[in-house]
């Protein structure tokens, strides 16, 4: 099936060419066509499956005809549970909407920065993409009323709910008008969707993307036996010896992923680390430096790596092992998405065998192992000294 079957108007498959999208995924063939007839949605599909698109296609189509909302009305209404993925949303409605034969603003909202400055580019705002609490501050502040929302979206909805968001959802839902459509996302049918649903959606089409085992199959993945102190030099000669351009290195806290930036960065190795002690700004900036291209390695703790979706990222690898089998799912499938081949590598350490046989049998694959003797010979003198 091509993007052209799915009743998208012309100027829209131009912007689709030009961005290189070359055909659509199943999430966009089943939501895009149903979005547009204005009908609800229950979609349920795994991170990475190009659900953003699926309904940021439609809705912006959807605006044609559709006067500018007066001040602070937005029509459209996305709801995301972090700032990270508020931001990466809006680019994408901003992205596409530069090729619509009318004017139509953006905006992400979301804590962590300053409110004035929200407040102030509230104006004119066709589609709002917010997170939870900041909304609530913009409304307790008069800056943005919903009483013209004729769409909203719930992206992540699990994640939302996980959260514990339900008593600032249950604040926000009281201030929408009834009629509206309703397009709800989430990458698993939990109990609290199966609610959500009951209360929020009217006769919705039920989408269900069935997760693709060989997803995890798409990502090479090798495990290296290390002592502590070999980490540092074996994660310089990987990247160096694999001529690495563009990396993702997990780190289980704040404190190691500054050590690993920093060790990298006296190296000559272009790192940047991201993690919630950093401001707002600071994570921004890494994170686009890093989408863009511009930005060699960044290094990152779990709780950030929500935010971080591209599409065709190479590497990945884990410097410390997370907690739970699921997390360290979710890390190496930063790599390998959306039928992209990628590499994911894993330092083992004495201390970690246990918990990294638990990872493997949890995910069903066993990984290659590189022993200890054969890592020893790979760092040279040169690193080992730094």
């Amino acid at each position: 099936m091509s993007f052209s079957s799915l009743e998208l108007p012309k100027y829209v498959l131009k912007s689709l060419e030009r961005e290189n999208y070359q055909k659509p995924y199943p999430i966009q063939e089943m939501a895009i066509p149903a979005v547009l007839q204005k009908k609800d949605i229950l979609g349920i599909a795994q991170t990475g499956s190009g659900k953003t698109a699926s309904y940021v296609l439609p809705i912006l189509v959807n605006l044609e005809g559709i006067e500018t909302p007066s001040d602070r009305h937005p029509s459209t209404l996305v709801l995301v549970p972090t700032r990270e993925l508020a931001i990466q949303v809006a680019d994408v409605f901003k992205k596409f909407a530069e090729a619509m034969p009318y004017r139509c603003k953006s905006l992400a909202v979301y804590g962590g920065v300053s409110v004035d400055g929200q407040m102030q580019n509230m104006r004119n705002v066709s589609i709002l993409v917010a997170t939870p609490g900041r909304l609530l501050d913009l409304l307790d502040s008069n800056a943005v009323q919903l009483s013209a929302v004729n769409t909203l979206v719930l992206d992540e909805a699990d994640k939302m709910l996980n959260l514990g968001f339900k008593e600032e959802m249950d604040e926000i839902l009281s201030f929408l008008p009834e009629k509206r459509q309703n397009l709800l996302f989430s990458a698993t049918l939990s109990p609290h969707i199966e609610n959500v649903r009951s209360v929020l959606l009217n006769d919705p089409l039920v989408i269900q993307i069935e997760k693709k085992e060989q997803s995890i199959e798409l990502i090479n993945q090798t495990a290296y036996s290390v002592k502590l102190e070999q980490k540092g030099p074996l994660l310089r000669h990987l990247i160096k010896e694999k001529k690495m351009q563009q990396v993702l290195i997990f780190t289980s806290t704040v404190h190691q992923a500054n050590v690993v930036t920093q060790k990298l960065n006296q190296n000559n190795i272009d790192a940047e680390a991201i993690h919630g002690k950093q401001t707002q700004r600071e994570r921004t900036a890494a994170l686009k430096d890093f989408k863009n291209g511009h930005l060699r390695v960044l290094v990152a703790t779990d709780l950030l790596s929500r935010g971080i979706d591209i599409q065709s990222l190479p590497f990945v690898i884990n410097y410390q092992l997370p907690r739970s089998p699921k997390d360290f799912v979710h890390r190496i499938g930063r790599t390998g998405r959306a039928d992209n081949s990628g590499e994911a590598l894993t330092f083992v350490t004495e201390e970690d065998e246990h918990h990294f046989k638990v990872i493997q049998k949890k995910m069903k694959k066993f990984v290659d192992r590189i022993e200890n003797e054969e890592v020893t010979n790979m760092i040279s003198h040169k690193y080992q000294k730094k």
